[in-house]
């Protein structure tokens, strides 16, 4: 049973495969993410929840209606499934969660490295946390913690530099930039590569993922490209199982700084240049800093990537000594056995939740 955080919940999920006898998920109202979880055979509920950090006054009233509904529903869905334990992984989603089940044991996994203030409050009812990075510790001082890395889905990781090539017909000497901002894409950095896209692909391959709210755009830069850049240039609106064989066909990354490229882009060996969201608050910053501080990747501000997001990867993929310097450092920040590491947490915290029953019953 789990709230927020869907991806790497889905690789925990994988991880346990027929380990527990049966998993609800609690999601949230959007439809997206009932629909994702559609193709894993999932059982799923939703309630209703939202943020109240940075809410103006206006929506304050009505964001803290939503959290007490969902409070009534998260305890109406625990009370009628009976979890074991509770799998939390961030979120405003997972407070209602958590508050109704606060007597049920729960495995929390911090997925970035600052725990937002959904996390500090779900932490307030577990004893079990997982967290991406060591550097997560610092904010987790007089817990119990344990650093697992960053769980990554088995569609992703069963690609390889041979067959992801082969998947977007790349030969393998040609260089390959990635460029990617979620699913719903990030503007600044589509507009930044669709401004220098004729230069770059006069040297290399880009593999483009522009979002769905961007895909209009993409198609129509590809449609004004001389025919002979065309066949260079791989647009696509959004992956899901294909995404690994981007991250394993490329030899540099852009893409903002969300949690999963503490997991994702260190199980690739993917340098990269980040650009963190201005919007996010500090977490993305502290993602793309502690990247950079380990020798993996560079930070470049939002603002000025018109400006010098050519020149940036020109410089990086022009200097095949650094690539293979960043490639290293990045690769020895993946912990490959994350998943497996957080399901094991689960299936001891369950066991020691049934022998509590035992011994009480």
């Amino acid at each position: 049973m789990t709230g927020g955080g869907v991806y790497p919940a889905i690789a925990v999920l994988q991880a346990l495969k027929d380990k527990t006898d049966e998993v609800l998920w609690v999601g949230s109202r959007s439809g997206m993410e009932e629909t994702l979880l559609k193709q894993y055979d999932l059982s799923f509920e939703a309630v209703s929840a939202a943020g109240l950090h940075g809410v103006s006054l206006r929506s304050l009233p009505g964001n803290l209606d939503q959290l007490a509904r969902g409070l009534r529903e998260a305890r109406a869905i625990i009370n009628r499934f009976k979890p074991q334990v509770l799998f939390l992984t961030g979120g405003y989603l997972g407070v209602p969660v958590a508050f109704a089940g606060r007597k049920i044991p729960s495995v929390v996994f911090i997925p970035d490295i600052e725990p937002g203030l959904a996390l500090k409050a779900i932490l307030r009812f577990t004893e079990n946390v997982a967290v991406s990075t060591n550097k997560s510790l610092e904010f987790l001082k007089n817990m119990k913690v344990k650093v697992t890395g960053y769980p990554i889905r088995e569609e992703l990781i069963r690609w390889d530099r041979t067959s992801g090539r082969k998947y977007f017909g790349i030969p393998e000497k040609e260089q390959v930039l990635l460029v990617f901002g979620g699913s719903k894409g990030a503007l600044s950095i589509n507009q930044a590569l669709f401004h220098s896209l004729g230069s770059l692909l006069n040297d290399m391959h880009v593999i483009h993922i522009s979002g769905k709210d961007n895909w209009e755009d993409a198609q129509l830069v590809k449609d004004s490209l001389d025919t002979s850049l065309k066949e260079k240039y791989h647009a696509y609106p959004f992956l899901h199982e294909e995404m690994g064989a981007a991250f394993a066909a490329a030899d540099l990354a852009v893409c903002r700084a969300g949690s999963s490229t503490l997991g994702e882009l260190p199980y690739f060996g993917l340098p990269a240049i980040l650009v963190p969201y201005p919007y996010a608050w500090r977490y993305q910053r502290q993602n793309a800093e502690y990247l950079q501080s380990n020798g993996s990747a560079l930070t470049l501000e939002d603002g000025d990537l018109k400006n010098q997001l050519e020149n940036k990867v020109r410089s990086l993929m022009n200097n095949r000594e650094q690539l293979t310097v960043m490639r290293k450092a990045m690769k020895a920040l993946s912990i490959p056995d994350s998943a497996q590491q957080i399901a094991d947490m689960i299936i001891e915290t369950g066991k020691a939740s049934v022998s509590k029953e035992e011994s009480n019953g």
